[in-house]
């Protein structure tokens, strides 16, 4: 079963639920609405070295940028 991330539209609690399918109702854990909003998650691979890494994102380092922008 996946994971989803949900935000709930009532109390704005923000909680993960395991579902069977995307359509399933979930309700919020704090308030019981089911008003929620499923939320964008984002991969996490695991790299080289064994640190984790979104897909497309180099780990440059260089703070809040990754050194990209010549800032650093």
């Amino acid at each position: 079963m996946p994971i989803y991330e949900y935000r709930c539209n009532q109390c704005e609690v923000e909680f993960e639920r395991y579902v069977q399918t995307a359509q399933a109702a979930v309700a919020c854990p704090t308030c019981r609405s089911l008003r929620v909003t499923r939320r964008l998650s984002v991969l996490g691979a695991r790299g080289a070295g064994g640190t984790f890494a979104a897909p497309g994102i180099s780990g440059g380092g260089g703070g809040c940028c990754g050194g990209g922008c010549g800032c650093h």
